[in-house]
């Protein structure tokens, strides 16, 4: 392990006491051990595993605070052109990257490739430490085996969406170290694209069959505002699973993944979809970072409420897309606040409405998703009838007397996209989709930074000069840095 992933591992694995905690992993450590220490009992792998999950809230994963980036949050939508700078109202913290200005000296990217595999060490000291007590409560093994290999999966993954060069499922350019041990000492070298999917779908099938045999179910805890689907479970495995075949091109397993989680977890009604946002129900929640006072939230890198400053408002062509009196969804996600309507996604839980403060569980994983990744692979596996069924299905369920499309060939194809772009943004999405589709940035009411073109480095990020400073094995760089 570099010097880099090393120091945000060591001594950062947080053992929980559940006793007096009424909130879903609102918890703080008691104590702290290094990764080297062995644990007495699967209850203290449990403990640490609530620590793997309790860093998804850090900044530069799922977290803000201000100056950092919310890089699987919000950060995809500023790269692309969903969310546009605001400069009378940014602190300019971020326009490193919406300038696509970064090289392999940018700190909040090295930042992010240090959290994520921080999340990755603490949960490996799980894989690797908890079967020693197998034989004697196999079921809760199970079950905390079966969610660190889905987070180690997902991470990985994760890493790979910025870090690798091309998504085919057989690409032999680099992809990403892919950490399965905690060693302080490691300097691992990168894996190929292909070797980082093989190791994503193995974990992620294993986590799997662990799920089918656990002492208790996974997300039958709950908060004051009802279940949170704070852990990864089999829906939450299997809707993983979707993404990344849909990434891989691999669309029959993407329609396969994508449905065992449509059948499960229905979409939300037109009443309960702006209650997701506020934590008022789980509708349609699959899987859930939960944020509260005092731990920074999913959405501050564009607005903070508390002040009202917007650093990055939605792009107006992309709100023109919306129906606005009739899509759930924009009331939803924006607000108009004095001369400028801002992403409110993210404004507060139900309790704090009156007086918003920005901190909001983040809804990593959501059935909307699922239907858009099946509606794709139809499409692109020349199902177009099933492909518009699932497309005008979503529309149906956000749109008030929606009329169903009839959209065929590429204009299904772009109603697809564009319907992604408007179902997901804030979500960690957008830059992504365009990454894997191969198209170019062309921003709207822009006048500076206003295109990409697909073959520009810039879709690609660097590794960091401290990783490569402290482990040469990582070279090569990626092209252009």
């Amino acid at each position: 392990m570099s010097m880099t992933i090393k120091k945000i591992v060591c001594g950062t694995l947080l053992v929980a006491s559940f006793t007096s905690c009424s909130k879903v992993l609102d918890t703080e450590p008691d104590f702290n051990q290094d990764g080297t220490t062995a644990f007495k009992s699967v209850e203290d792998y449990d403990f640490a595993l609530t620590g793997t999950y309790r860093q998804f809230r850090l900044p530069d994963y799922y977290g803000a605070i201000d100056g950092n980036s919310n890089a699987f949050a919000t950060l995809p939508d500023m790269l692309s052109d969903n969310l546009d700078e605001r400069a009378s109202e940014s602190l300019f913290n971020k326009r490193v990257f919406s300038s696509w200005a970064y090289a392999e000296d940018e700190n909040q990217i090295e930042n992010t490739w240090i959290t994520a595999y921080g999340i990755i060490g603490q949960a490996n000291i799980v894989i690797n430490g908890v079967d020693k007590f197998a034989t004697e409560n196999p079921g809760a093994v199970n079950r905390v085996k079966g969610q660190a290999l889905a987070i180690r999966a997902m991470v990985h993954f994760d890493l790979l969406r910025y870090w690798a060069d091309n998504y085919d499922r057989n690409s032999t350019v680099p992809g990403v170290p892919y950490m399965k041990i905690f060693d302080y000492e490691q300097k691992p070298a990168r894996g190929t694209v292909k070797q980082d999917y093989d190791n994503i779908e193995a974990d992620l099938k294993q986590a799997r069959v662990l799920m089918g045999s656990m002492d208790r179910s996974i997300n039958s805890g709950s908060n004051s505002s009802g279940t949170a689907r704070a852990y990864m479970d089999i829906n939450a495995v299997n809707a993983i699973l979707a993404r990344m075949y849909l990434y891989a091109n691999q669309m029959d397993s993407a329609v396969k993944y994508a449905t065992m989680v449509i059948n499960a977890r229905p979409l939300a009604s037109k009443a309960d979809f702006p209650k997701i946002w506020t934590d008022a129900t789980s509708a349609e929640v699959i899987w859930s970072c939960t944020f509260d006072a005092g731990q920074g939230g999913p959405g501050l890198s564009a607005y903070r409420p508390v002040n009202n400053r917007a650093e990055y408002i939605p792009n107006p062509t992309l709100l023109s897309n919306y129906d606005q009196s009739a899509d759930v969804r924009y009331d939803a996600y924006f607000l108009l606040s004095g001369a400028r309507t801002v992403l409110s996604k993210y404004q507060a839980k139900e309790a704090q409405e009156a007086k918003p403060d920005g901190i909001t569980n983040f809804k990593a994983i959501r059935t909307g998703e699922m239907y858009l990744i099946r509606a794709e692979a139809y499409a692109r596996s020349s199902n177009a009838a099933l492909a518009l069924a699932d497309l005008n299905t979503l529309r149906s369920a956000r749109i008030t007397a929606f009329v169903p499309g009839t959209e065929t060939g590429t204009a299904l194809t772009n109603a697809i996209a564009l319907e992604r772009r408007k179902e997901l943004i804030g979500e960690g999405h957008r830059w992504f989709d365009l990454k894997r589709t191969t198209r170019t940035i062309n921003r709207n009411n822009c006048s500076n930074f206003c295109t990409l073109a697909s073959s520009d480095r810039a879709w690609t990020w660097p590794i960091p000069q401290p990783e490569i400073d402290a482990n040469p094995n990582i070279l090569p760089q990626n092209p252009g840095y």
